[in-house]
């Protein structure tokens, strides 16, 4: 009940104090920006100070959002790490590409056994001419950097960033006056930690800690809980750190911040889901051109980040994505519905597709004789994920709790989540709800018929179609160079591949654009790469 107060008021406070949004043109939007993405992994809003909190302290983030701009429905497009980063990082929704299952490039660790016979690991091939938002960036002349996580079912380019590893930094730039777009991956709130800082000192009392409906309200949930949110108030030390590094290279001020979590909670019942727990994640945008303590109250997907950057950096927002610019020049008008899948998991299969406006959630269970609950070994770790096993063992769950363990589920699903914000009370049945269950049925074909959902096809029947019946990935043309009045232009015979190049083994990869000037004598590396393809070989080409 406290947590539903909080909610609540929390939400009159947003939708009355709310600043109305400027059009773009009203805006006065700085030219060629420096951008950071703070992000952190498998946590929803609330556990901040700024969406009512849990029972930690969140000092950082909470005035990190009053600096800027809170939004308050931001979507993941999973409720798992892999499938939403293909989103982020394409601008495109992850059923339409090929990068839907969790995951792609691996099997989880000790689990190979449980996966579907005559399974096989993949680099997802995404469609032709998509790339990585980043990459444009860089033909813009930014500097790129990522730190450290990717993850985006497919290995990426080597054009896609100037650097990406654990000590990528925009200080790493060698000239201190080019725009940069720098992202901090942050795992310390990532499921895994809960067990993995099992043994660290706890600096929430689990007595304070907010239990949710879906757990029974014991010492064994506390504990889990109060450790998790003991993460978290870690995370946000470590922004504080982050932040600081910005104000002392007088970059703070000027600099487009964005937080936001990958997906949400990594905690049971949470993670993997299409309940709203599983997909809202909190956003904050601090930018010169935002005034303090606004809300906007607007549905936000995943699939806008990418967009929204380039459309931040004056960058043309390429037509095969399939998000839209939620800030810039190139603004788009709010959208009406977030859409979100679950697919694959570890082992695990299941087909599911989500539909939202923002209120209402529309769920189609594509595999129905299948529960909710899906037995991925990974999270058995969990100490609270082995309690909710046995307490349902021991009938000693309740309805709401242990609806998770359902031997099958309905075929569609219908929540008010303004009423029911854990979604216990499926609507799909009652007539007064028919109409609002007849649109977004159809929002959800309406999707569907736009963008495709390569789900409908058995997984490695789309390997083998992507690998034209072969039992490996198609290899990416290798690079023509044509060198001509001290002129070297670069082409790749496999349509859509980037093309990179360096003139020394210890250069960062350039993206190739137009004809460049060389010395004839010059030594002279060439790589081509499309997604999904393997990269062409690694050529050094004497003049």
């Amino acid at each position: 009940m406290k947590y539903l107060l909080s909610v609540c008021l929390l939400s009159i406070l947003f939708f009355s104090c709310q600043e109305k949004s400027k059009s773009p043109k009203e805006i006065e939007y700085p030219e060629r920006p420096n951008i950071v993405w703070i992000v952190n992994e498998d946590m929803s809003p609330e556990h901040l100070g700024a969406f009512g909190g849990t029972g930690g302290q969140t000092p950082v983030l909470d005035s990190l959002a009053k600096a800027g701009v809170i939004f308050t429905n931001a979507f993941s497009t999973a409720g798992v790490c892999s499938p939403s980063r293909a989103a982020l990082i394409t601008g495109a929704y992850q059923a339409s590409i090929g990068a839907m299952h969790m995951r792609t490039l691996g099997m989880s660790k000790g689990n190979e056994s449980a996966y579907p016979s005559g399974h096989k690991s993949y680099s997802a091939m995404i469609p032709e001419g998509m790339h990585g938002f980043p990459e444009y960036l860089r033909m813009a002349g930014y500097y790129t950097s990522n730190n450290v996580k990717e993850d985006y079912q497919f290995d990426p380019p080597e054009t896609m960033w100037d650097e990406s590893s654990n000590k990528a930094h925009w200080r790493n730039r060698k000239d201190p006056n080019q725009p940069f777009f720098s992202i901090f991956n942050y795992t310390i709130t990532h499921e895994s930690q809960v067990w993995a800082r099992e043994n660290e000192d706890l600096l929430v009392d689990p007595a304070e800690v907010t239990v949710p409906p879906v757990y029974p309200d014991d010492s064994i949930s506390r504990r889990t809980i109060a450790r998790f949110i003991t993460n978290v108030m870690r995370f946000d030390a470590l922004v504080g750190k982050l932040l600081q590094q910005l104000k002392d290279d007088g970059l703070y001020e000027n600099t487009i911040i964005f937080y936001y979590s990958d997906h949400g909670d990594g905690m049971p019942y949470y993670k993997r889901e299409l309940y709203d727990r599983g997909l809202r994640v909190p956003l904050f945008v601090k930018a010169p051109f935002i005034k303090p303590g606004t809300v906007d109250d607007q549905l936000v997907s995943f699939v806008d980040f990418g967009p929204t950057v380039l459309s931040l950096a004056g960058v043309k927002i390429p037509n095969n994505m399939q998000g839209q610019a939620f800030m810039g020049n190139q603004k788009s008008a709010p959208r009406e519905y977030i859409y979100a899948a679950r697919d694959r998991v570890d082992s695990e299969l299941d087909r599911v597709r989500a539909v939202s406006d923002g209120r209402f959630k529309y769920i189609k269970n594509y595999m129905p004789d299948k529960p909710n609950y899906q037995n991925v070994r990974y999270r058995l770790q969990n100490p609270l994920m082995v309690h909710l096993l046995q307490l349902h063992e021991e009938g000693k769950l309740n309805a709401n709790q242990d609806r998770w363990f359902d031997e099958s589920k309905p075929e569609e699903e219908l929540y008010d989540t303004q009423s029911d914000p854990y979604e216990f009370n499926n609507l799909a049945g009652d007539p007064d709800y028919a109409d609002k269950l007849s649109e977004l049925r159809k929002a959800h074909l309406q999707w569907v018929d736009e963008y495709g959902d390569l789900g409908e096809l058995a997984e490695m029947e789309m390997v083998s179609d992507w690998w034209n019946g072969e039992d490996h990935a198609p290899m990416t043309e290798s690079v023509e160079v044509r060198y001509e009045d001290g002129m070297v232009s670069l082409t790749s015979a496999t349509k859509g591949a980037s093309v990179g190049f360096r003139k020394s083994a210890s250069d960062v990869w350039s993206v190739y654009q137009f004809p460049f000037e060389m010395t004839a004598g010059d030594s002279l590396y060439v790589l081509a790469h499309r997604i999904g393809f393997e990269p062409s070989e690694n050529a050094l080409v004497l003049k």
